[in-house]
C-alpha cells in the first residue's frame, strides 16, 4: 500500500516562506503525476500544482509565480516551495500521486490521483 507523508507545514506571517515535502513509501511504480492540493475550512479541496515525471509543471493561477513544485523521481519525493505567502493560502496541504496524464502533463483534479497523503497545516497570519 502506497503511503504519502507530508511535512514542513507551520505558521508564518504574510510575506513569509515555507517548504513542504512529501515522501512516498511502498511505491513500486513511479507515478506519472504528483501534485499538491489544499483545503481551507468550509471550502472545497483545490489543486494548486502538479508535476509530470518528465518535469513538466502546472500551477493554479492563485499560486503561479509564488510557489514552485519539484520532485525527485529516484527518491519518490515531492516538494513545494511557497514564497510570499498570503492569509488566503491558509489551508491543509495534501500531496498526491497518480498514473493519469493529459497529453504529457498533469491535471490538478483529485480524480486523476490514486493516493493522497494525510496533509500538513499551513497557517498564514496578516
Amino acid at each position: 500500500q502506497v503511503q504519502l507523508q507530508e511535512s514542513g507545514g507551520g505558521s508564518v506571517q504574510s510575506g513569509g516562506s515555507l517548504k513542504l515535502s512529501c515522501a512516498g513509501s511502498a511505491v513500486t511504480s513511479r507515478p506519472y503525476c504528483m501534485g499538491w492540493f489544499r483545503q481551507a475550512p468550509g471550502k472545497q479541496r483545490e489543486g494548486i500544482s502538479a508535476i509530470h515525471q518528465s518535469g513538466y509543471t502546472t500551477y493554479a493561477d492563485s499560486v503561479k509565480g509564488r510557489f514552485t513544485i519539484s520532485r525527485d523521481n529516484t527518491k519518490n519525493t515531492l516538494s513545494l516551495t511557497m514564497n510570499n505567502l498570503k492569509p488566503e493560502d491558509t489551508a491543509r496541504y495534501y500531496c498526491a500521486a497518480g498514473w493519469i496524464t493529459s497529453g504529457g502533463s498533469c491535471r490538478m483534479t483529485t480524480q486523476d490521483y490514486t493516493y493522497l497523503g494525510q496533509g500538513t497545516q499551513v497557517t498564514v497570519s496578516s
